[in-house]
């Protein structure tokens, strides 16, 4: 039996923090060395489009999260991991998915609603139409496995909405797409703990998994811990929430105790967390700056991952226009 096509990526919209590390790359890494399934990991420059990022800034950015994925622990030799532009298949199958999607459904998607606030002066008709391209995404590669957090479930509802449409009207083709809910520790910013943890805040409320030690031991010397008139305090929630994740189990057995009895020195709690963050990242930092100082090899691995992701999306295509009439 084939092994199940697990399919999942990440817009290049920013150097990879703690947060979005444990949210989704963790994730990716733990499926992939599984051997369970076939991997395939893009990067959506093209949904980075309905963004603010200058032509250079994604340019840029691109050849970072690349070399970042890779650094992290991303094997190209057992996930196939391209960039989405790479593989123009995707805009082709996408347009044909819009004919099919109702326009009330996009209407319904909560996240377009959430983006048109956070950008009220660049809505535009793509952040509407994402989730079409992001079920060409999947559905070209037919994978029927996505992992997701929460806010992203509606999305792959709609993509097996679409591949039914598909499926209804032109013949059985696409399989069943369920969505896997993962695991999120949910980090929150450093110095507004009652938000996500995320780089456009900015710089000091995140912790990039590039940062130097004493860039980290900085960071969370700043980060907040006490909350006005007293009582449970989300900040420190979140630090303990991080030292369970990079430092020991001692160690944060040890702080959880402290905070229990009253007697926690959230100093010492920083300067521990800070240590085992750094440590953790120690490989990530030199393979990252190896990858970013080798252009040549970077650009080889994307270059021979998109191939493959191009054979495989030029099969489904073929198999696409035939269905629909366009020869």
């Amino acid at each position: 039996m084939p092994k199940p096509v697990l399919f999942s990526g990440i817009q290049p919209t920013g150097n990879l923090h703690i947060g979005n590390y444990l949210g989704a790359v963790k994730q990716m890494i733990d499926f992939q060395n599984t051997g369970e399934y076939t991997m395939y990991y893009f990067i959506a420059d093209l949904h980075s489009l309905t963004g603010n990022m200058t032509p250079e800034e994604r340019g840029s950015q691109v050849f970072i999260t690349a070399a970042e994925l890779l650094a992290a622990g991303i094997d190209p030799k057992k996930t196939t991991m391209f960039v989405q532009s790479h593989v123009r298949e995707h805009t082709e199958l996408a347009w044909i998915f819009e004919t099919l999607t109702p326009i009330a459904e996009l209407e319904r998607m909560t996240q377009f609603k959430d983006k048109s606030i956070r950008q009220a002066k660049n809505i535009n008709a793509g952040l509407f139409t994402y989730p079409i391209l992001q079920a060409a995404d999947i559905l070209l590669y037919h994978g029927t496995v996505v992992p997701v957090g929460e806010d992203q479930v509606q999305h792959v509802e709609l993509t097996r909405d679409i591949a039914r449409w598909f499926n209804k009207k032109y013949g059985e083709y696409f399989a069943e797409v369920k969505h896997v809910l993962t695991n999120v520790p949910r980090v929150k910013s450093l110095l507004d703990p009652n938000k996500k943890m995320s780089k456009s805040l900015g710089a000091g409320h995140v912790i990039e998994l590039a940062d130097e030690p004493d860039v980290i031991q900085k960071k969370l010397s700043k980060a907040v811990t006490a909350t006005e008139g007293g009582g449970k305090a989300p900040g420190v929630d979140n630090l303990l929430l991080l030292l369970k994740q990079f430092g020991t189990e001692e160690q944060y057995q040890e702080f959880v105790a402290a905070e229990k009895k009253g007697t926690i020195q959230y100093g010492a709690l920083k300067s521990v967390l800070a240590e085992s963050i750094a440590d953790t990242f120690a490989e990530f930092r030199e393979k990252r700056a190896s990858f970013v100082k080798n252009t040549k090899k970077l650009n080889a691995i994307l270059e021979e991952n998109a191939e493959h992701a191009r054979l495989v999306a030029a099969h489904t295509m073929k198999d696409v226009r035939k269905r629909v009439g366009l020869v």
